[in-house]
C-alpha cells in the first residue's frame, strides 16, 4: 500500500476487498480467546488479544483483534475484525477496536518478531502491586526460560493504551509489560507461545502469593532466584523450550 498512515484514523471503516478473514485463523484466535477465559483470566470486555498476519499490500501485516464491547470469553468467528497496523482503519468487520488495540498495533509496529499481543486485567497482578510488593519475583525455573526478557513495570499513572508515546522507550527489552492497578501485556512470536507465556507468569505469581503466605506464617524470608540467575535463564530459554532436533549427515 502506497497510502500514508496520516491520511487514515483509528477506526475508520475502510474495507479492502485484498483482506478477507481466513478462517483458520480466524478459528485459532476465538479458540485461545476462549482458552484465556476459562483460565479465569477474562472479567469482562476488558483486555483483549491481537494476531498479526503477513499481507503482501501491508508491510507491517493485518491484525486479527476482537471489537469493543465484546469479552474475549463471548468471541465468534462473526465478531473479528481486522485492522492495519500502522494506523489502526477497520479493513474487515463492522465495529470499532478497543482503545487497547492501540497499544497492541504499536507494540507490533515495533517489534518486527512479535505475532502476538495478549493484554488482561490481571487479578493476582494487581492484588500483589496493591498489597505492597514491589515487583514479581521468581521462585521456578519456568519463567525465565519461557519468558526469555526481564519484566518491564509501568507506574499506575502511566497508561499506555491512551498514549502509546513511551512504549517505544522500553519495548525492545521486555515480552511482558506488568501494569500497576492495572493488569499485564503479554507478547510471544506466535499465539501458542504468547499464551504459553501469560500461563507461565500466572504460575509464577500464584506461588508468589503462597510464598509470602507461607514465610509470614512461618517467620522465615522468601528465596528468591537471583538477577544473576534470571539472566542466565533468560538468555538459553530457546535451548531449553524449544530444542532443535538433530540429524546426522547422511541419515
Amino acid at each position: 500500500m502506497n497510502d500514508r498512515a496520516s491520511d487514515y484514523l483509528v477506526n475508520e471503516y475502510a474495507p479492502d476487498p485484498a483482506v478477507q478473514l481466513d478462517r483458520v485463523i480466524g478459528e485459532t484466535y476465538v479458540r485461545y480467546a476462549h482458552r484465556l477465559a476459562n483460565r479465569g483470566y477474562v472479567q469482562s470486555t476488558l483486555g483483549g488479544m491481537v494476531i498479526r498476519v503477513a499481507h503482501a499490500d501491508y508491510p507491517d501485516g493485518i491484525a486479527y483483534a476482537k471489537p469493543a464491547g465484546v469479552s474475549l470469553e463471548e468471541m465468534t468467528l462473526e465478531d473479528l475484525v481486522i485492522t492495519d497496523i500502522p494506523c489502526g482503519r477497520i479493513l474487515y468487520g463492522n465495529a470499532a477496536t478497543s482503545v487497547g488495540h492501540q497499544m497492541n498495533r504499536e507494540i507490533l509496529r515495533l517489534r518486527a518478531d512479535v505475532n502476538c499481543v495478549i493484554h488482561l486485567h490481571h487479578d493476582e497482578t494487581i492484588a500483589l502491586l496493591a498489597a505492597g510488593c514491589g515487583e514479581i519475583r521468581s521462585f521456578s525455573l519456568t519463567l525465565a526460560y519461557l519468558m526469555q526478557k526481564p519484566l518491564a513495570y509501568l507506574p499506575a499513572h502511566l497508561n499506555v493504551e491512551e498514549d502509546v508515546a513511551p512504549i517505544k522507550t522500553f519495548i525492545q527489552d521486555t515480552n511482558c509489560i506488568v501494569m500497576k492497578r492495572h493488569g499485564i501485556t503479554v507478547l510471544g512470536r506466535n499465539v501458542s507461545e504468547c499464551y504459553h507465556r501469560v500461563n507461565v507468569y500466572h504460575a509464577e505469581t500464584k506461588r508468589q502469593i503462597m510464598v509470602e503466605l507461607l514465610c509470614a506464617a512461618k517467620g522465615t524470608r522468601p528465596e528468591y532466584l537471583s538477577k544473576e540467575e534470571m539472566e542466565w535463564m533468560y538468555a538459553r530459554g530457546d535451548g531449553v523450550v524449544y530444542p532443535r532436533l538433530i540429524r546426522r549427515s547422511g541419515a
